[in-house]
């Protein structure tokens, strides 16, 4: 074999892919600081500086492990074809195959480096025009995100929901706590539409429906935004529900209306007025943020005109039941024929082809939706 494959270090496979030079630098870097007397002047800084080291530390050993068997691959290689031994092809095989489990494993780690992804998720499903159909379908969109969070091990609290006329819902608000919720979620952002022949047609004929999602990262107590009491009109009212012994008989449900932006949010999940509205309170910073990042967002999409805007208003996905089976995402060109997997649940590979997309993006810089 040439020596072209030899010596294969982590900065020649990835390293300009991870900036595991850099990494290296900020390493030296920490453990100067960290020998220092006055390190632990600020213990949360001093936490905080200790983690990102061991966050760097941990890719670079990824890095270093992922060059060790491509080495390995190379030298087995070499082997094979001095001694026409399959079973070092077998070997140099091995090798790849894990070599390319632990760079995977690096590339999710990437998608989730966003600033909000670690976080919870609200999200809030509304139907569009066409009444039933709409809500029915907002109902539909429901039970595929419940599912789909079920299928991942999270944490799903309905704080709002206003039912159909007829069948379905109007609009409903999740809470959704589990790993990288909002890094996962955010790739749902926006208008789904949904094609068939409509179960509410005594003609049965094929119906367009459309529903919004927005989706909102829950932001942490640690980030300030300031609400001042005069911007805020708090509204009490008694909680829906099936009826029975169940109801609530108190005005425990919260709507808050933030004046300055016509922001109204609600919740009516628990039986405390006052828990009802410590959850308000979170949905209501986490859309002023997410109206604060979308400001910012439109402002840096002037310096990239031929960038596709992704906001909340835009269409993102079809699902068509007849006469065909097919769900496309019109953003990544992703497109599956199980459409009864996908409406169960099964959105895992959709939302990774959205985020290794845009996980590209952030790596050459250009502006990511969530970020400021």
């Amino acid at each position: 074999m040439s020596g072209s494959r030899r010596g294969i270090g982590a900065s020649s496979t990835c390293g300009g892919f991870f900036d595991a030079d850099r990494k290296i630098e900020r390493v030296g870097e920490l453990e100067h600081l960290s020998g220092q007397p006055e390190f632990w002047n600020d213990q949360l800084k001093a936490q905080e500086l200790l983690k990102e080291r061991k966050t760097f530390e941990t890719e670079l050993s990824d890095l270093a492990g992922i060059a060790a068997r491509l080495e390995d691959a190379d030298i087995a290689i070499q082997m094979f074809e001095e001694a026409a031994d399959d079973d070092f092809l077998s070997e140099a095989v091995d090798c790849v195959k894990t070599a390319e489990t632990q760079l995977r494993r690096m590339e999710f780690s990437r998608m989730m480096s966003g600033r909000h992804d670690k976080a919870a998720a609200f999200v809030a499903i509304n139907s569009g025009a066409g009444g039933t159909e709409s809500q029915d379908w907002t109902q539909i969109l429901l039970r595929m995100y419940v599912r789909f969070c079920e299928r991942q091990g999270w944490k799903v609290e309905i704080t709002d929901e206003l039912a159909g006329d007829e069948a379905g819902i109007k609009s409903v608000t999740l809470r959704i706590e589990g790993e990288h919720a909002f890094g996962y979620l955010k790739a749902e952002n926006g208008v789904h539409r949904l094609v068939r022949i409509s179960p509410f047609d005594s003609n049965k004929r094929r119906h367009t429906s459309f529903a919004s999602v927005a989706v909102l990262p829950e932001i942490d107590d640690s980030i300030t935004i300031e609400i001042n009491d005069g911007d805020l009109r708090v509204d009490t009212y008694r909680s829906s529900g099936a009826g029975g012994q169940h109801v609530n008989k108190t005005d425990s449900a919260v709507r808050l209306t933030h004046l300055p932006t016509n922001t109204v949010v609600a919740c009516q999940a628990e039986r405390s007025q006052h828990k009802n509205r410590s959850t308000a309170m979170k949905l209501l910073k986490a859309k002023l943020y997410a109206l604060e990042l979308q400001k910012r967002a439109d402002e840096r999409d002037l310096l990239y005109a031929g960038k596709a805007k992704i906001d909340f208003g835009s269409q993102i996905r079809s699902y068509v039941l007849q006469p065909y089976q097919m769900v496309k995402d019109l953003r990544t060109g992703y497109q599956t024929s199980d459409t009864r997997g996908f409406l169960d649940g099964e959105l895992s590979e959709a939302i990774e082809w959205f985020l290794l997309m845009h996980s590209g993006e952030r790596a050459q810089g250009a502006p990511i939706a969530d970020e400021d």
